[in-house]
């Protein structure tokens, strides 16, 4: 690429690099060792709320030394977009030399935000849920109740995904899509109980609400379970996540600056975050009996991960299109 240009990566571009799930699961614990190193640079994501405070538009910029990678994603979440019919998740990601600071490449995030999500969940249960889990139960059968089990069925010996979700079209079409891409035997449920009590690895997947609908109540996860929280504490009721062993996240200062703003009011103290357990410092597991749940928030970390590997790949690939600075 020469200096004085970027390249535009559509959305279609970015899935047609082919960049798969087991790449970006190994790119993410190379940040994630990184951070636990104290070498990435990522401050608090500020953001913007048009329209009422479950809408968001975040800014997340991160440095990450060992990909030589440094960015900034604007993204977007709205949850009354279904209706509209456009997707809930939509925005940009500005990826930068980090030797020049020049832009080299601006391409879409939705793709990238959907893959490395799952990712961060299926990296936080290698280190939190039992080596043998076998059963996930999904909560939310949108993109992020996809990818998130095709990232654990990446680490884990998956047989059976419990599928739950308020839309029964939304489930008839996640039943087809994950059996037919992972050869997976999905049961769809009828009430959320279902799609947590008797699972080892449980997936909550909605909208990220200020205020929690609290449905998971105490006593439904089983012990030796892991939850990942896609949705923050939406889905969970605080008697239920009390009933946890170890509570994570990925990034402590930003859970803590979401606290303040607002959201986890009720949940347990933070056991470690991701960094931590991925180097060791904090125990994952120890215990076949523990129940224990993280709360990932979704970092820039997360995309500045994945980023350098899709610019690379397009350019290999020829894929793209070249913009004058």
């Amino acid at each position: 690429m020469s200096s004085n240009e970027l390249l535009y990566l559509s959305q279609a571009d970015v899935s047609a690099v082919g960049l798969t799930m087991s790449e970006i699961i190994d790119a993410l614990e190379t940040a994630f060792r990184e951070k636990g190193e104290g070498r990435t640079e990522m401050p608090p994501k500020p953001g913007i709320h048009p329209g009422g405070e479950d809408n968001f538009i975040h800014a997340m910029p991160a440095y990450i030394p060992a990909l030589k990678s440094a960015g900034i994603k604007w993204v977007s979440g709205f949850p009354e977009n279904a209706a509209r019919g456009l997707p809930y998740i939509t925005g940009l990601l500005i990826l930068n030399d980090s030797q020049t600071g020049l832009p080299v490449s601006v391409m879409d995030c939705v793709w990238i935000t959907a893959m490395r999500t799952g990712a961060a969940t299926a990296l936080s249960a290698r280190c939190l849920a039992r080596a043998e889990s076998s059963v996930a139960g999904v909560l939310g059968c949108g993109v992020q109740g996809r990818t998130n089990v095709e990232a654990l069925n990446v680490l884990f010996p998956l047989k059976r995904v419990v599928a739950y979700d308020i839309e029964p079209k939304a489930i008839q079409s996640y039943v087809r899509d994950i059996e037919t891409r992972f050869g997976v035997e999905v049961i769809p449920v009828k009430t959320p109980r279902e799609a947590v009590t008797g699972c080892d690895l449980i997936v909550t997947a909605g909208p990220i609400l200020k205020k929690p609908h609290a449905t998971i109540k105490a006593g439904w996860m089983d012990e030796g379970a892991f939850a990942s929280l896609v949705d923050f504490d939406s889905y969970w009721h605080p008697d239920a996540m009390q009933e946890t062993s170890k509570f994570c996240t990925d990034d402590t200062a930003q859970f803590l600056h979401y606290k303040e703003v607002g959201y986890f009011q009720n949940t347990p103290p933070l056991h470690a975050d991701l960094g931590e357990l991925v180097i060791g410092t904090k125990p994952g597991r120890e215990t076949p009996e523990e129940r224990t749940m993280t709360a990932n928030l979704g970092l820039a970390l997360d995309d500045m991960a994945v980023a350098p590997l899709i610019y690379r790949k397009a350019l290999e690939k020829g894929i793209g299109t070249k913009l004058p600075l």
